[in-house]
């Protein structure tokens, strides 16, 4: 049985649950043994639940959704206004009609006492279908706001999708411009690099289709794509990278995120002529957070240099929004010459199997 099946089965068990509560209680409350009316009592009390019933599912079933929800609300009030006027004067003379003899013997309750039973006869039914726009309104509200997040959560999987899917060449792109660079200085290295970027594509293309990594594999591609970028540096650039993280651990993180940072350093953090540094440092924090801060030398790139497009960083900052909404910290900015970027996510342990 579908999910679908099984919840309207369970609606309308509870629908009968709640109409068969409604017409027990007053039994339950005063019923007495030996009571020589009590079918009597049990049918007449059956026409008054009856014709709440008629007035609830009038409006849950069929006027709500023709006219309330369509904004034809002359014809709404004014078909409920004709069925609780009939309801209510056949339901009080019905009431006159099958009261029990014990009841009948009781004096003329009088013109007025009557028009007071008869009005509230009819609030009764005004309330049961001010009850039914209630709660069809609130399925109806429901509903809408599951179809929206639906939709929302298909929407951000499907740019998520697409800012992994930008990645992939991105990457590449910036890793063949280092490899351009080294052919001319060593073609021995070209040759090695290129050798080493595709262990880099491989984790790449099939890593990042991923939601989370483990954290050691996150970790072992970002030290094996700093090792690639040394290769074409000079002995004027310094590189730092400390990872302060147990290969122990069982952690797991979202893949692709910190390697951001470090493509950045490598591409403003080097200049041919002047000393140059990148430091890189990994933590976890507050036991349960992994932090990557990232200073370097800032050399800004020409308007005209597409390595410096900048693509990488509004990525970033997307993903993180969409991935790590509210829970992750983020830093970035300048300040005499140096650059500092700082990444802060939360940690997921990693699952048994």
């Amino acid at each position: 049985m579908s999910s679908v099946n099984r919840k309207k089965n369970l609606e309308l068990l509870l629908h009968i649950g709640v109409w068969m509560l409604v017409y027990a209680l007053p039994f339950l409350i005063t019923w007495k043994n030996g009571d020589s009316e009590v079918w009597q009592r049990l049918l007449h009390h059956a026409v008054v639940v009856l014709t709440l019933v008629t007035i609830f599912y009038a409006n849950y079933l069929y006027l709500i959704e023709e006219y309330l929800f369509s904004k034809k609300l002359g014809k709404y009030f004014l078909y409920n206004i004709l069925i609780i006027l009939i309801l209510g004067v056949s339901v009080h003379y019905w009431n006159e009609a099958s009261l029990p003899p014990s009841i009948k013997k009781m004096p003329d309750p009088g013109f007025s006492r009557t028009i007071a039973f008869m009005i509230r006869d009819l609030v009764s039914l005004i309330m049961v279908a001010g009850l039914s726009v209630a709660l069809k309104t609130t399925a109806k509200w429901y509903k809408l706001e599951a179809n929206r997040k639906e939709e929302e959560k298909k929407r951000t999987e499907a740019e998520l999708l697409a800012l992994r899917q930008q990645i992939n060449p991105h990457f590449l792109f910036n890793t063949l411009n280092n490899i351009y660079a080294l052919i001319e200085i060593s073609p021995e290295k070209a040759q090695n690099t290129v050798l080493e970027l595709s262990k880099l594509m491989r984790y790449v293309l099939y890593e990042n289709e991923s939601e989370i990594v483990p954290l050691n594999k996150e970790i072992t591609f970002i030290e094996n794509y700093v090792s690639l970028m040394k290769i074409r540096l000079s002995s004027d650039t310094e590189v730092q990278f400390k990872n302060n993280i147990s290969h122990e651990n069982n952690w797991q993180v979202a893949p692709m995120l910190y390697i951001t940072l470090i493509e950045n350093a490598f591409k403003h953090g080097i200049s041919p002529t002047q000393k140059s540094f990148i430091h890189i440092t990994f933590n976890i924090v507050e036991g349960n957070k992994l932090t990557c801060s990232v200073s370097n030398t800032f050399f800004p790139k020409t308007e005209n240099d597409l390595a410096g497009s900048g693509i990488g960083l509004e990525n970033l900052k997307r993903r993180l929004e969409i991935i790590y909404p509210d829970n992750h910290e983020f830093h970035s900015g300048e300040l005499d010459g140096i650059y500092y970027s700082k990444l802060v996510l939360p940690l997921k342990p990693e699952l048994a199997i």
